[in-house]
């Protein structure tokens, strides 16, 4: 037995769509990995700077009194000329952002404060966005807005798709926008009987993809589906599949005869707080290079989505009592039919309010530096839908960590598919058991010989934190261990006749098949 298995029926929830990665999907090793995430550095940009005016020395002390020792001159809070931003705050990749030299005043008003402006990082983002997308001509527009202080233009056409018509009145998802939209795509999904759409961001120039193993199997219908896939520039190729992951339902694509695309920038998804900006990119039914905004809702939650190519290990395979279906659901996209299953996987995931519906599965969901933080893969229904129709946003989306997303797709390049934790044990909620008193993973049984019993770990004990992360039942638990590599090393904190231990986990490696 496995770390997943709940004596509790669960996970049959005819209204799910799912997802096969299995039925001849190739899965043949490539040892010619991108470095994900990563360009070629661009040149810092340069700027046009009117003359310091000429004044007397008696002038400019007038106007410019001497400031005290290590402080900045009256309203400015700006970095010394030929400052570089700070370590990690380079916008693009590889980029060196010089500040411009400042040209000061004759007079500085110092009777009111002066209120902080957002325009540096919104110019910043632009900068960011023509240098990505330069080379078809994104520089010559949008760096050229008044932003800068004079340009007539009044919108930006092109491979970005964003259209700006007040380039005096530009916000941060516009520069969010404009250096993301490039990098995500429109996938469509063709069978012999059925055909969806859905989103995939750009990991190499040379047309590495990733998205969810929903939408390349149209949620399990198909293991060789035909795939089309439309950038944002409106250039259609054709794609094969490199390797699926249906535990954390991703894949990886290839298109063919691909160069010169706009890889996607990885943030680091374990920096993330709650409330912190998102900006959700991709193809809600079918409506390429949509925008929306929200915050990060939750961070370290876990969701249970019925699948038909969860991994049969024994571990997944429960069925729902009536009343008790999953809210969650795969936001695949139009034209897709609806399959019954009652097998589940369990996946750690980033909450969001950005508006995700039917479509923006495998899209980007980014930070307010347009830095991948997550992969777009499920929504939240209302309510139970007994015909499996779907429904559309409520403000509750679910998002893939980045972190999770850039291992997982990785190994699928080098080896054609991706490995993950097994702890050996069987786990419950401890809230369910009777006398509870806390929240946790009830370990049922430590499998023989699994790493589970290795670490010290015994019927009884309540698992409440791995690696550092609460754990309040068994999917938590479950997705935690699923996200991370065969073999990998974790800190499992657990409570023993209500003691706290903790104990070093060498996690085995789950069945793939």
């Amino acid at each position: 037995m496995s770390d997943t298995t709940d004596n509790r029926p669960e996970g049959n929830d005819h209204s799910h769509n799912t997802a096969d990665a299995h039925g001849g999907v190739p899965t043949s090793p490539r040892h010619d990995a991108p470095n994900l995430g990563e360009s070629t550095p661009a040149p810092a940009p340069r700027y046009d700077v009117p003359p310091v005016p000429t004044r007397s020395p008696a002038a400019a002390a007038a106007a410019w009194p001497a400031p005290a020792a290590g402080s900045a001159h009256p309203g400015y809070a700006s970095a010394p000329t030929g400052a570089t931003a700070p370590t990690g705050q380079a916008f693009g990749p590889g980029a060196t952002n010089a500040h411009p030299t400042l040209a000061m005043p004759d007079t500085v008003s110092t009777d009111k404060p002066r209120k902080k402006s957002s325009a540096p990082r919104i110019a910043a983002l632009l900068v960011a966005a023509a240098l990505v997308g330069g080379g078809a001509g994104l520089g010559g527009t949008y760096a050229g807005l008044s932003l800068w202080g004079g340009s007539n233009a009044s919108t930006v056409s092109g491979p970005t798709a964003i259209t700006v018509n007040d380039p005096q009145d530009v916000n941060a998802t516009a520069a969010v926008a404009s250096k993301v939209v490039p990098s995500v795509v429109t996938i469509s999904a063709t069978g012999s009987q059925a055909g969806g759409t859905g989103s995939g961001v750009v990991l190499s120039a040379d047309g590495y993809v990733l998205t969810n193993t929903h939408v390349v199997t149209l949620d399990g219908q198909t293991g060789n589906a035909r795939i089309s896939v439309t950038t944002s520039d409106g250039k259609v190729y054709a794609a094969t599949v490199v390797g699926t992951d249906p535990t954390y339902d991703l894949a990886v694509i290839k298109l063919e005869n691909a160069s010169g695309l706009t890889p996607i920038e990885f943030g680091d998804s374990s920096k993330l707080n709650v409330g912190d900006n998102t900006v959700a990119v991709g193809a809600p039914l079918d409506l390429p290079n949509t925008v929306t905004t929200g915050i990060v809702s939750a961070l370290n939650r876990s969701i249970q989505v019925a699948s038909s190519a969860a991994p049969s290990d024994g571990s997944d395979q429960q069925q729902t009592e009536p009343g008790q279906e999953s809210p969650f659901r795969f936001d695949f996209g139009q034209g897709q039919q609806s399959q019954s299953t009652n097998q589940t996987i369990k996946i750690a995931v980033i909450q969001t309010d950005a508006a995700i519906n039917p479509g923006n599965s495998g899209g980007a969901l980014v930070d307010d530096e347009g830095k991948l933080i997550g992969i777009n893969v499920a929504i939240a229904s209302a309510g139970g839908s007994s015909s499996g129709g779907q429904s559309g946003n409520i403000g509750v989306g679910f998002s893939i960590p980045s972190d999770i997303a850039k291992r997982i797709s990785t190994e699928i390049i080098e080896n054609g598919s991706a490995t993950h934790g097994l702890l050996g044990a069987s786990v419950q909620d401890a809230a369910s058991q009777q006398g509870a008193t806390t929240t946790g993973a009830y370990v049922a049984e430590a499998v023989s010989g699994g790493a589970a019993q290795a670490a010290g770990l015994q019927k009884g004990d309540v698992i409440t934190e791995f690696n550092g992360i609460p754990v309040t039942n068994s999917i938590d638990l479950t997705a935690q261990v699923r996200a991370l590599a065969a073999g990998s090393q974790a800190q499992v904190t657990y409570l023993r006749n209500g003691q706290q231990r903790t104990a070093e986990v060498t996690l085995g490696s789950m069945p793939t098949s």
